[in-house]
């Protein structure tokens, strides 16, 4: 099977996210799957703010248009919400494509401490984000409930 994982947390950060799509990209293929991994390596990149570890990708709804094209996938799965995620959903839903979805982690918290968002804009994004996947899988039924 050709599976495509969208993702805006890759190496060479190191955390929770990474290691686990790492870890699931590694037994995809050893059982055999053709795993193609989109991330910010494959575009230019500007530091995030107030976070100038993360790089953030200049990633467009037509460039993971013609990624999905080229690769044709049999899955898609979209690992998180940042610009390489919101691209490929833009991407996936133009084409037609369903397209699965993961929530790993309570950024609305995170982004809070960061910035002046009030968690319920953030939760209110990530919901709409995640209602067009035909799945969205979650770490915990804690997580899920959010």
């Amino acid at each position: 099977m050709r599976i495509l994982i969208a993702t805006d947390a890759w190496t060479p950060q190191i955390n929770g996210v990474v290691r686990t799509l790492s870890s699931l990209a590694d037994e995809l293929r050893g059982r055999g799957h053709d795993v193609l991994v989109v991330s910010p390596q494959d575009f230019r990149t500007v530091p995030m703010p107030t976070y100038p570890e993360i790089r953030l990708a200049l990633a467009s709804s037509y460039r993971l248009g013609r990624i999905i094209a080229e690769f044709r996938p049999q899955a898609i799965h979209i690992a998180t919400e940042g610009p390489i995620g919101m691209a490929t959903r833009r991407a996936a839903i133009a084409a037609g494509r369903s397209f699965t979805t993961s929530f790993h982690t309570r950024f609305p918290e995170y982004l809070r401490q960061r910035v002046p968002i009030p968690e319920r804009f953030s939760y209110a994004y990530l919901r709409r984000f995640h209602a067009a996947a035909s799945a969205c899988l979650v770490p915990t039924e804690a997580v899920r409930r959010d």
